[in-house]
């Protein structure tokens, strides 16, 4: 499976592959088709290297022996960059390392499934950067995102959408759903907005007055 079609270089979102469950091969292919920079994280190399991908960078804290010499030469040319520092996640070192070569935008694939912790960690830790760079967080069920500013998209009837919020987020406002919120409150492990839907064929809008908020378009296979 190759990754890389015409380059456009960092108009297009970055992928990262993390070391969580997988996702099918044809949404893999998709996310490679519009990303011609691959990050892959840790151990998950050995599942990508089996897949054929082509690959720009492998980071991770690299606490398992590895060959790096023969990972390289599958790989070449191929940046290989350790990071021990254990106050931070691969994925969010990943991130970081994107924000840092100017990304503005990335997406995100393998990283839920498999340890509940991980998945969750993943998934939340995602509105921290919300206002340094745009990123969207795949699998084979759900696209998953964080609100910044004013969200606006044209959706079909009856697509799920889940407003899953982190903490506290006040002050919600949405049109389009067949429960719109109004200037109401979501707080997770008490009220939150899963599984609503679009009404009608149209515009989506949701915005918030203060917290960090999820947005969920979720599907079942």
């Amino acid at each position: 499976m190759s990754s890389h079609h015409i380059v456009r270089e960092k108009q297009e979102p970055a992928l990262i592959i993390a070391n969580g469950e997988a996702c099918s091969e044809e949404l893999l292919g998709q996310l490679l088709e519009w990303s011609p920079f691959v990050v892959v994280l840790d151990h998950a190399i050995y599942r990508v290297l089996d897949l054929g991908i082509k690959i720009d960078v492998w980071m991770g804290d690299f606490d398992q022996d590895h060959d790096f010499e023969e990972i390289r030469a599958r790989q070449e040319p191929l940046e290989i960059i350790a990071t021990p520092d254990q106050e931070k996640t691969d994925l969010e070192k990943a991130i970081d390392f994107l924000i840092d070569r100017g990304f503005p935008a990335a997406n995100i694939v393998w990283a839920t499934g498999r340890r509940a912790d991980h998945a969750i960690t993943n998934i939340t830790n995602m509105v921290r950067y919300k206002e340094r760079i745009r990123l969207v967080m795949f699998d084979d069920y759900s696209k998953i995102f964080p609100l910044s500013g004013v969200f606006e998209k044209w959706y079909v009837a009856g697509t799920p959408i889940s407003l899953i919020p982190v903490g506290a987020v006040n002050g919600i406002v949405t049109s389009g759903l067949k429960y719109n919120l109004y200037n109401e409150t979501l707080t997770i492990g008490y009220r939150t907005g899963n599984s609503n839907e679009v009404a009608t064929d149209g515009l989506v809008r949701i915005s918030s007055a203060e917290g960090d908020l999820l947005i969920m378009e979720c599907w079942d296979l």
